[in-house]
């Protein structure tokens, strides 16, 4: 069984499904993202459970995967920290007014359609984003710009705070492969760091997932 070596603690649209992409081609494979719940569908439920206290067995909720970014799992960095004390912990941030710009045309917007979708899959989805993400984190007051951006420094300090200075990095969308590949202390690669942060390529992706995610779903069982 795997266990985690890398925790993701920067919230999501800081370059997470950048950082999963690379983490992966360094060798830290897989890397649990949000996508991973929509391949997922019982993990759900977990997340909808963790935000009401009920934590999961980390272990198990991870077992296959080597690290994890973004939403839902980085508001629970300090849970996974004490489950992996060894991992190392990467926090991704960017410009406050960029990222809230960033998440206000992607992943806020998608949570308020799939509530009013007629699919049950989808409203569970965004319960749970809710239930994880805006209301904990934001207290739904995301047209307030200035109460948004002090959560998200107000995150991104705590975990300064919080984990000790040989164990965590600090990372920016453009820094490139060194600094990452040196704090992980591996070779860096011969190609370029994956760039997958814009809104155009954040849509193409989840439409990707969820296509993957109908397909499994229609599959015939083995």
């Amino acid at each position: 069984m795997l266990s985690i070596k890398v925790i993701g603690a920067g919230f999501g649209r800081t370059g997470t499904l950048s950082l999963k992409f690379a983490l992966e081609k360094l060798g830290f494979a897989k890397c649990y993202h949000m996508m991973e719940v929509h391949l997922n569908p019982s993990h759900t439920q977990i997340w909808r459970d963790a935000a009401s206290g009920k934590l999961p067995d980390w272990v198990s909720l991870f077992d296959g995967y080597q690290a994890s970014v973004d939403w839902p799992s980085c508001n629970f960095w300090r849970e996974q920290l004490q489950a992996f004390p060894a991992a190392k912990v990467i926090l991704t941030r960017r410009d406050p007014n960029k990222w809230y710009d960033s998440v206000m045309n992607t992943i806020w917007l998608a949570t308020q359609a799939n509530a009013k979708r007629d699919d049950a899959g989808a409203a569970n989805g965004a319960a749970m984003a809710y239930e994880v993400i805006w209301d904990p984190v934001f207290e739904r007051r995301m047209d307030d710009k200035d109460w948004v951006i002090a959560q998200y420094e107000a995150h991104n300090q705590a975990v300064i705070d919080g984990v000790p200075s040989d164990q965590l990095l600090v990372y920016e969308p453009g820094e490139g492969w060194q600094p990452l590949c040196q704090f992980l202390d591996v070779s860096v690669p011969d190609e370029e760091y994956p760039r997958v942060n814009s809104t155009e390529d954040f849509q193409a992706q989840w439409q990707k997932i969820a296509a993957q995610a109908s397909a499994d779903r229609d599959a015939p069982p083995q």
